[in-house]
């Protein structure tokens, strides 16, 4: 029997029940409460309020420019929808970094504001202080290593992380260091799939890869991607479920039509 569908509500605790029995754990990016109702219904075990809203649902070109006020806005949104699912909540750039005080502050509205049930931040060691302080209030914390896209500056590219042992033998060390600060869980992005591999087994909480290979304890993907609503980025690790940009444009373009033609609306459809 899975445990995903024994249990009335995903938690914390699901999520390593579920790492500890080795059923995968499945997680997606919602933004509104009309895809987080659909995603819901449909059994995914997490979703991800991501800073991806900055991206997908503001057309920014990094996740840098969103706001604490929008992500609480698309994090009220989405709890609306959700039942079952584990509500998880970035925190966004400037929100945390370099301030526990100040992470404290923004991890505590988004829980009183939002609903949610838990915030993720990026980075390591540089971090702790703020994962520690957040944990103290009792707020559930999950971590962010490899490709940390709030970084995007430093790195100066979107490419593959931790491929020189430097940097893995880092990633391995931040991985151990948020586990003991007391993370619940941890997304691996954009890493070579066998030092996933070596992470995920070597940690007791799960890891959820996004391009991180199949040896991770769960995966992401942004529902913009997996739907194919955004064409664009068609990164190796993506499979695309659907191609929705082509449905949507094939039925504007229907519906526009049908209004030219003076077809729409037919002597069925008005009063």
């Amino acid at each position: 029997m899975s445990v995903n569908r024994e249990v009335k509500r995903i938690t914390t605790n699901t999520l390593q029940k579920m790492k500890s029995t080795g059923e995968k754990i499945s997680m997606i990016t919602a933004y509104d409460f009309s895809f987080a109702k659909i995603f819901d219904a449909a059994g995914i075990d997490v979703i991800l309020v991501g800073d991806s809203a900055s991206n997908v649902m503001a057309g920014h070109e990094t996740t840098l420019p969103i706001t604490l006020d929008q992500m609480i806005y698309h994090a009220s949104s989405v709890i609306r929808g959700v039942e079952r699912s584990l509500v998880v909540v970035d925190l966004p750039f400037g929100s945390y970094q370099g301030n526990s005080k100040e992470a404290l502050a923004s991890a505590v509205r988004i829980m009183k504001e939002t609903g949610a049930h838990a915030v993720k931040l990026e980075g390591g060691e540089e971090i702790v202080e703020s994962i520690k302080r957040i944990l103290a209030a009792g707020i559930p914390v999950m971590g962010h290593l490899g490709l940390t896209p709030q970084s995007i500056y430093k790195f100066g590219t979107y490419t593959v992380r931790a491929k020189e042992e430097a940097e893995a033998n880092k990633l391995r060390n931040d991985a151990r260091i948020l586990q003991e600060s007391g993370c619940f869980g941890l997304v691996l992005e954009k890493i070579p799939a066998l030092l996933a591999k070596e992470v995920s087994e070597s940690l007791a909480i799960p890891t959820i890869g996004i391009g991180a290979g199949k040896h991770c304890d769960g995966q992401v993907l942004v529902m913009h991607d997996l739907l194919g609503i955004n064409t664009e980025f068609k990164p190796r690790f993506l499979r695309q479920y659907l191609n929705l940009h082509e449905q949507v444009t094939t039925a504007v373009k229907h519906y526009i039509k049908d209004v030219k033609d003076r077809d729409f609306p037919n002597e069925q459809e008005q009063y």
